[in-house]
């Protein structure tokens, strides 16, 4: 009806108004100051709608109205915006090993007006195997407990979803960091250290720093230890023998060494078992069955007061029976013991008896100590200074008083010989003696006069008689020549306190400033003075306490361990060089001077090193796109000590009527060194440079009083540093003896009268000395006529080539002498040889002048050299041509060198 609206147009208009609202209009914003209202926007609207016609007449009165209707209008939102997060990106710092329930919270937002598409509902964490989750809410927390030493960092990426399933336009980079846990400790400490033998001091902390985790601290002490143990006597020191130490630590002559290394002059320890596993360092082992006996005289019986008594020891653990490590005891009958070094239950005794005197009075007999030392199975070393009554000990540098003091009476007088033994006591079965316990029979195969063994290892047992050793002497002998340094910086010298136990194998560090604390630590080195030191691996730990204001310890900082590794020195190769056979006359032999044996000794030492060559040198013509550098191996000479070179005789030993090795003893004391000599030769020792023993060895002589039945000599010469680590070569020396020919043996024989006419052949001599035969052997007799004129003829015959030899001798010294020729093999002195010429021979031989032609052709052709003799002239002259170079002896001739300016003729 017309009083009702168009739907169609209502519905246009409305349309276009709730389209707007939805679309565009989010909200509503009154402006103006104090306004008491609030404008809001309406998802739902109601109202009441009526409709009315134009009305009747030109002005449209009487309008016609509708009833009235309510209306209900509900917008609905359409989801066409996504979720944007509110930051770029976040971040956070977690501590490794704590589960969180909440590490970060993510946000994101949705511009959509309706609750529906406007609203988060969940989040997503993108990246995949992460040990982390994130709830609907955005909080992100990790699964399991992190650490910082698998992942610094971890990089995650989140998206986010609202509730109409729309994901985040971007997604968002989430980056959580692990921080480790904080643990007190030493920070920058690298474990294994590498020394390089002859490079001095090596800083072992150069970098290192103590974190403490910001605890409030007062002071810190740390002490660090050098483990050397495992090294030789319980570290790194010299293994020259036990009397040079003494030498070189300062301490007087007189010192008498007991267990020396086995040698020719020293054989009394020969078979005890030694530990040969630390470069040599002499060191004995004794099981409870071995035992060695001291050669009388080597010792004096009745030690003069006051004496000293030094040893190396490693004993543990401690038994009930005593354990003898030096005995002085009666060799028979009484079974008496004068003066005895013992072990009995972890405690070291002395005892000492007292001589005979008028006098029976009771006086100090045993001297005890207790010492954890005697029993920890560790080397230590021991110094007795005796001053009756007074006995000093001295363990490591360190005095002990002893705890315990028995007296007895003096001994009786005795007649009965004493015998002084080493790892038990020598005592008669069937004796009687009240200071000793009774021997037993050994389980088997021992020796029943021995008693009391010991169990355990011993070295450099010395004892010195007269004087007492000193407290320098004793520390430079324990000392050893590895250990740590420090080198205070002067900025932090007073603020912090550095102390060293003996041996420097321990330091302990104190102070209340942590950055001077870490500098004193960086300054802190590993050095070893040793030339050629011990190899192998020194354990290091640093143990470390902190204190807090209420003086407790606050902050637990574990121990650091590492090690050094000394790496394998470069080994010395001792060469031996010179004449290594001559002949001498037997004059010689037999002068008060004697022979000398090693009269152009040379003594080098060298090592090989392998060094890497220049690159631009090894770049070879077509090889210019592959250079390689290759490893050149060079020699170098080297200076340092010898300690012992031991002259010995090859074949049979030195018959002492007559023969002898002599060395001039005020040489040998001027250089520091001792000698000792026996049948089988002669041993110097002593720490010394090369040089003076290069010196000392040139002087040696052989002497022989009886050389008519003697051809040659043979010598050894060995050299040797640190008691036998590095040896030379067997250098060895062959000496000849020449026995004087008088030919006038020869013209006796014209006495004899000959069977038959016929050439006379000379018994040749050899001038090694090995045979001399005399021409009256010959089987056949001649007749006597025949037998002067050939011997007057070969005289003649010999004098002319002896003048043609004294002038190409001359010749041919002044060629070598230009030419700076080769040293001989022999060096042949015939000074004192003796030829006796026939004045009665006047004629000449025809065939001297072809003997001649026929030398000086051989002379030009150089065919022959002037090493000859006599003998072979006249073989040659007879035979009528030279001896064929291939004939037994005929090299060896050769090389005699003859100087016949002395002959007169």
């Amino acid at each position: 009806p017309p009083q009702l609206l168009k739907p169609v147009a209502l519905h246009f208009h409305l349309r276009d108004f709730f389209l707007i609202c939805a679309s565009e209009i989010c909200g509503f914003r009154i402006h103006g100051q104090n306004v008491p209202f609030e404008a809001v926007l309406q998802k739902e609207h109601t109202f009441t709608i009526q409709a009315y016609d134009c009305g009747e007449g030109p002005d449209g009165a009487n309008m016609k109205k509708s009833h009235k209707a309510t209306v209900h209008i509900q917008v609905n939102d359409i989801n066409e915006y996504s979720p944007v997060f509110k930051e770029k990106s976040y971040k956070a710092t977690v501590i490794e090993g704590k589960k969180y329930d909440s590490i970060l919270k993510v946000e994101a937002v949705d511009a959509d007006c309706s609750f529906q598409f406007s609203q988060i509902c969940s989040y997503e964490i993108v990246t995949p195997d992460v040990p982390f989750t994130i709830d609907k809410d955005g909080f992100i927390k990790n699964t399991e407990k992190l650490s910082y030493g698998k992942e610094h960092m971890y990089k995650l990426t989140v998206t986010a979803y609202d509730c109409g399933k729309n994901r985040a336009s971007e997604d968002v980079l989430v980056k959580i960091s692990v921080k480790p846990t904080c643990k007190p400790s030493w920070k920058g400490f690298n474990k294994r250290i590498e020394y390089e033998p002859g490079t001095g001091s090596l800083a072992l902390f150069p970098s290192m720093h103590l974190e403490t985790c910001d605890e409030p601290i007062t002071s810190i002490r740390a002490t660090i230890e050098l483990e050397t143990n495992h090294i030789g006597k319980g570290c790194d020191r010299d293994t020259y023998s036990e009397k040079s130490l003494h030498k070189l630590c300062g301490a007087s002559s007189g010192t008498v060494e007991l267990l020396p290394a086995p040698s020719s002059s020293a054989n009394w320890t020969v078979g005890l078992p030694t530990d040969n596993g630390h470069d040599s360092d002499q060191v004995f082992e004794f099981n409870g069955t071995q035992s060695i006996k001291v050669p009388d005289g080597l010792v004096s019986t009745s030690l003069k007061e006051p004496f000293t008594v030094s040893v190396w020891m490693r004993h543990g653990p401690g038994a009930h029976e005593k354990e003898t490590i030096l005995c002085n005891s009666d060799k028979t009958e009484m079974n008496r013991h004068h003066y005895s070094l013992y072990v009995h239950n972890c405690r070291l005794i002395l005892l000492l008896r007292q001589d005979p005197s008028e006098a029976e009075n009771y006086k100090p007999a045993e001297f005890h100590w207790k010492l954890d030392q005697v029993c920890d199975k560790e080397w230590h070393h021991y110094v007795l200074n005796v001053e009756f009554p007074t006995v000093s000990l001295f363990v490591d540098g360190n005095t002990f008083e002893p705890f315990l003091v028995t007296e007895d009476y003096p001994l009786h007088a005795s007649k009965i010989e004493t015998q002084l033994t080493i790892g038990a006591c020598w005592q008669e079965i069937s004796g009687h003696d009240n200071d000793t316990e009774t021997p037993s029979e050994p389980a088997s195969g021992g020796n029943a006069r021995m008693a009391q063994f010991f169990r355990g290892n011993l070295a450099g047992l010395m004892i010195r008689s007269g004087k007492l050793e000193n407290k320098k002497v004793i520390d430079c002998l324990y000392t050893c020549k590895e250990g740590l340094d420090v080198q205070l910086p002067e900025e932090v010298a007073s603020a912090v306190k550095v102390d060293f136990n003996p041996n420097q194998s321990s330091l302990t560090v104190e102070g209340d400033d942590i950055d001077a604390f870490d500098k004193v630590m960086q300054h802190i080195s590993y050095l070893n003075s040793r030339q050629f030191p011990t190899p192998g691996i020194r354990h290091l730990r640093i143990s470390t306490t902190v204190k807090c204001f209420n003086e407790e310890t606050c902050v637990t900082v574990p121990d650091a361990e590492g090690y050094v590794m000394v790496l394998q020195p470069e080994e010395p190769k001792i060469s031996l060089s010179g004449i290594d056979h001559f002949a001498r006359s037997a004059a010689e032999f037999e002068s008060p001077e004697g022979v000398t044996l090693f009269p152009e000794l040379r003594i080098v030492s060298t090592i090989t090193r392998e060094v890497e060559a220049d690159p631009e040198t090894e770049v070879t013509e077509g090889n210019d796109d592959d250079p390689t550098v290759q490893e050149t191996v060079v020699s170098e000479e080297i200076m340092h000590n010898l300690d012992t070179c031991e002259v010995t005789v090859i074949g049979d030993e030195l018959d002492g009527e007559h023969e002898s090795l002599e060395l001039d003893v005020s040489q040998l004391q001027q250089r520091g060194l001792e000698m000792s000599s026996s049948n089988l030769g002669l041993v110097v020792t002593g720490v010394n440079t090369m040089s003076n023993y290069e010196q000392v060895l040139h002087l040696i002589r052989y002497k022989n009083w009886h050389t008519e039945a003697l051809f040659d000599r043979k010598f050894k010469l060995v050299c040797s540093e640190l008691n036998g680590r590095y040896i030379s070569n067997d250098f060895k020396v062959e000496v000849n003896v020449i026995h004087t020919v008088n030919p006038v043996e020869h013209a006796n024989n014209a006495m004899m009268q000959p069977n038959f006419i016929n050439p006379v052949h000379h018994a040749s001599v050899d001038l090694s000395g090995h045979n001399l035969v005399n021409a009256h052997q010959a089987s056949v007799v001649p007749s006597a006529a025949t037998i002067v004129i050939v011997v007057c003829v070969s005289f003649l015959v010999f004098m002319i080539i002896l003048g043609v030899f004294r002038i190409r001798a001359a010749h041919q010294r002044t060629m070598r002498d230009q030419e700076n020729g080769k040293e001989n093999e022999m060096d042949w002195d015939d000074s004192a040889l003796t030829i006796t010429v026939n004045p009665m021979e006047t004629y000449e031989d025809q065939h001297s002048s072809e003997e001649e032609e026929e030398e000086e052709e051989e002379s030009e052709e150089g065919e022959e050299e002037d090493d000859i003799t006599s003998a072979e002239s006249d073989s040659s002259e007879e035979d009528e041509g030279p001896e064929p170079e291939d004939q037994p002896g005929a090299n060896r001739q050769q090389q005699l060198e003859w100087d016949d300016s002395t002959l007169t003729y």
